[in-house]
């Protein structure tokens, strides 16, 4: 007994997604990234090294969130189409915020209208 199904003949394919979860609280929403770009360019801080990032932290792209192990490698994701994409997102218009979504769920603040009468 037991062993595989006689007439299953494709594996189920079992992809880890640890990387996935690890990554969905590592990367900045959209409307941070965009509030991020909307700084003038005094305001943006000079990136800290940091021997936990890639690159020691010093190869960002702005838009998309992520760290790069060299200039070379930068250079190559700016040309990608996934890139140009994100970087047209992001001269659009704002991006929906947390406000957004709850104000559509109904969960924001009320609006009664105009009061009518004032005591």
């Amino acid at each position: 007994m037991g062993g595989k199904c006689p007439h299953r003949k494709v594996k189920k394919r079992r992809l880890s997604h640890k990387t996935d979860r690890r990554a969905k609280f590592l990367i900045k929403g959209d409307d941070m990234v965009y509030d991020e770009l909307n700084k003038p360019e005094e305001e943006r801080k000079a990136l800290p090294l940091d021997e936990d990032l890639p690159g020691m932290g010093q190869h960002y792209c702005l838009h998309c969130d992520r760290y790069f192990s060299g200039v070379a490698v930068r250079d190559e994701h700016f040309k990608t189409k996934k890139h140009r994409r994100r970087v047209k997102q992001m001269m659009g218009e704002a991006p929906h915020t947390q406000l957004d979504a709850e104000l559509a769920a109904g969960m924001g603040m009320p609006d009664n209208g105009p009061k009518l009468m004032s005591m």
